[in-house]
């Protein structure tokens, strides 16, 4: 019976195959690229390529720490690297050649010889390959007691400079597709579950004939199972043979975009010992899930009902609002909205994080989804005060009343709530996860700009990797102060937790007192020096004239005294020291003011051969470190409204065509009554536009709350900044929602057949 069913109405489940089909493609790509980047493969040594052994100072900081009853450790990456001990040089000399190895940025290489071209005594040497037997090595570093590191075999590469590049390249991978696996799979699980309730709806006459005909509620529920069944398992295997042919794709995509390293790549075919890989397990299983799931509550609604009342219904959208839709609705709204307030009352920093935007817009929409036949009841009223009356005159439809036609479309709409809810809510999602993912992201990134903005006092920033530094006076007609990138790291919570806090190191806390604005709230930062430092509101200690004991960028312990506190700002509000408490961190920027009558071109000449650095104006610093959103952060969300916007024109064009052939009698009627085939597809098509309408509308609703929130955390933040609302972006997406909502209404019409003017006998 199952399989007949589905033969006889495969044109109905079209809609839910394909939407289940393209989640789990989207799923298993997504779990495969997420796979191969959590488990990369091993690179060969580049820069010990030819050393056996090498010895690299100490780059942890391990502290203990409480852990409930007892102690533990926490371990922190240090900002600045042990150098190797001048003395275990010495001694890894005697064992044999030691060479610096090529730095791999510079292509600089050590001597092959037996010092390697280390100078006796010399220090800062990051790094060292030993000719030499391991146990050997690991005996001289042993009883030196520095704690050095030895590497061998593939773990040689820890010390290339591309290993840390690389592995910051994966973490983005890794939150782009965790992030892009969940949109997906809500999307996918929304839209499924909106297509096969909105199937049941339209064959409500047909369960109340079987109801009628002695079938059980237990028999009507199995036979809906039963479909969504054979329609997920069948879409779902579908989709896992999608998935990999997409996971390379999204591979070559992601690294063409900047997002990976140019060495990622995922396994390509699909055999059958891939079927057992956990991505494809897990894409198939809930694509499974995801479509019993989505029929679940629908099955349940068609077997409650009794004959005579499916057979009285089955031309009226009434029941619309369940009990169990008002309390999700609900819930969702109530949980959402307590989250936002209590997000922005105990951590507003957190708004800020695309974890905490993603979520929230999706359970907003989620809720206003939920609660779309509520708000549909109050569209008549609205288009009534918008001016939508009856035609003066009484001109007929096929006169020429528009006005009369707009009438019969927005009643048609409030009569016919699941229609106009069944497309309007994927609207409403893809606006509003457009909305608020691409705006949110681009007013923290606005916000993280005009706060660099208003701490900058200099005419022009030099900045570099290891700038060289410029004597007192070195540079006529400027005020120069340095600064170094640097970090202090501090236990909080009673000692439970080690937290790194990134800081700048200055080298004359006046001058760069004179040159910047920083949001300080108590303290004055001028009065900084080797024995104290500035730190932000978010520590848990911030009372000026408190004293800290800290960790500094190099490992060593310090007790510094609070002379000043800053506000918390986008996150960019760090810690301040002195150079003297961070000796080892190479100056990496420069502020510069320009003294009255000084000339700023030869200023910037003298800068740029003194430092070797690059010399801009502020603004044109703050541009280029702040652009407001990242290309590869664009380009990654577009993929995800991509996703969004896919499903929405799969539901869309699904919902109206599958619509038309129930609506003979409805269309008939305007035959009757005079309307011409041309005026009908003009009522679809308004009507058609009215719900597109309805879920823009609830869209943007949801895009005012995200960003009202955000903005509001800003503000608690002292970071105060424009929202920044994408519209050109949510154009497009209403564009094509209307376009396809409207076409594949109009087009459904086609399909049905023209509607004849039959007269009631």
């Amino acid at each position: 019976m199952v399989l007949s069913s589905l033969r006889a109405r495969w044109a109905g489940f079209l809609g839910a195959f394909v939407a289940v089909a393209l989640g789990v493609t989207l799923v298993a790509a997504m779990g495969v690229g997420l796979a191969a980047s959590l488990d990369p493969p091993v690179r060969a040594p580049v820069r010990f390529a030819d050393s056996p052994v090498v010895v690299a100072g100490q780059d942890t900081l391990t502290v203990p720490v409480r852990r409930g009853p007892g102690t533990g450790r926490a371990t922190e990456k240090l900002a600045h690297p042990h150098p190797v001990d001048n003395e275990l040089l010495r001694e890894l000399r005697r064992l044999g050649r030691v060479t610096t190895g090529s730095t791999g940025s510079t292509g600089s290489t050590g001597s092959t010889g037996n010092t390697g071209g280390i100078p006796a005594g010399s220090a800062g040497v990051d790094a060292v390959g030993v000719d030499a037997p391991v146990r050997a090595v690991r005996a001289a570093v042993a009883a030196s007691g520095t704690g050095a590191r030895i590497l061998t075999g593939a773990d040689r590469r820890l010390v290339d400079p591309a290993t840390e590049r690389d592995a910051r390249a994966l973490v983005a991978v890794n939150a782009f597709l965790g992030t892009a696996g969940a949109v997906a799979a809500f999307v996918a699980a929304f839209v499924t579950a909106s297509t096969f309730a909105f199937v049941v709806a339209l064959r409500r006459r047909e369960f109340g004939l079987l109801r009628a005909a002695g079938a059980s509620r237990g028999q009507v529920r199995r036979w809906l199972l039963g479909e969504a069944l054979a329609v997920g398992a069948v879409a779902s295997a579908t989709g896992c043979a999608g998935g990999a042919w997409a996971a390379p794709v999204l591979a070559r995509t992601l690294v063409d975009a900047g997002v990976a390293p140019p060495w990622f790549t995922v396994a390509e075919g699909f055999s059958g010992s891939l079927w057992f890989w956990w991505p494809y397990q897990v894409a198939f299983w809930s694509g499974l899930v995801v479509a019993v799931g989505g029929a679940w509550a629908a099955a349940r609604r068609a077997g409650r009902v009794s004959p005579v009342e499916a057979l009285r219904e089955a031309s009226l959208d009434v029941g619309v609002m369940p009990l169990a839709r008002r309390v999700v609705g609900a819930g969702l709204l109530l949980g959402g909205g307590a989250w936002l307030l209590w997000t922005l009352w105990a951590a507003p920093a957190e708004l800020m994080k695309r974890k905490f935007y993603v979520v929230e817009g999706m359970v907003l929409a989620g809720a206003a989804a939920a609660l779309v036949p509520v708000v549909v009841r109050y569209v008549d009223r609205v288009a009534l005060a918008c001016g939508g009356t009856a035609p003066r005159g009484g001109r007929s439809a096929s006169r020429g009343g528009w006005r009369a036609l707009v009438r019969v479309a927005r009643t048609n709409m409030t009569g016919a709530v699941r229609r106009t809810g069944a497309v309007a809510a994927p609207v409403l999602v893809t606006v509003a996860l457009a909305g608020c993912l691409l705006g949110s992201a681009a007013t923290v990134g606005r916000a993280k700009a005009e706060e660099a903005r208003a701490r900058t006092a200099a005419d022009l920033v030099v900045t570099g990797d290891r700038l060289r530094p410029v004597p007192a006076g070195g540079v006529p007609g400027a005020v120069v102060t340095a600064s170094a990138a640097t970090a202090v790291y501090v236990r909080e919570d009673g000692g439970t937790a080690l937290v790194r806090s990134e800081a700048r190191a200055v080298a004359d806390p006046r001058a760069f007192a004179a040159l910047t604005r920083l949001p300080v709230v108590a303290g004055d930062v001028r009065r900084l020096d080797d024995r104290s430092l500035v730190v932000n509101e978010e520590w848990e200690r911030h009372r000026v004239g408190e004293r800290v004991d800290v960790r500094l960028g190099d490992g060593r312990r310090a007790r510094l005294r609070i002379v000043a506190v800053l506000a918390r700002g986008t996150g960019d509000n760090g810690a301040y020291v002195t150079s003297r408490n961070a000796p080892a961190a190479p100056v990496d920027r420069l502020d510069v003011r320009l003294r009255a009558g000084a000339d700023r071109a030869a200023v910037a000449a003298a800068l740029r051969e003194a430092t070797g650095g690059e010399v801009r104006s502020a603004r044109e610093w703050v541009a280029a470190e702040y652009p407001g959103m990242r290309r590869q952060t664009r380009l990654g969300l577009l993929m995800l409204l991509g996703i969004c916007l896919a499903y929405t024109a799969i539901s869309l064009a699904g919902t109206q065509l599958m619509t038309a052939p129930v609506r003979g009698a409805e269309l008939r009627a305007l035959r009757l009554v005079g309307a011409t085939p041309g005026q009908i597809r003009v009522v679809v098509g308004v009507e058609a536009g009215f719900a597109v309408g309805v879920g823009v509308v609830l869209g943007l609703g949801v895009v005012g709350v995200g960003l009202g929130g955000l903005s509001a955390g800003l503000a608690r933040l002292s970071a105060p900044a424009g929202v920044v609302v994408p519209w050109g972006v949510m154009g497009v997406c209403v564009g094509v929602c209307g376009v396809v909502g409207v076409g594949a209404a109009v087009l459904g019409v086609g399909l049905a057949g023209r509607p004849r003017p039959t007269p009631s006998p």
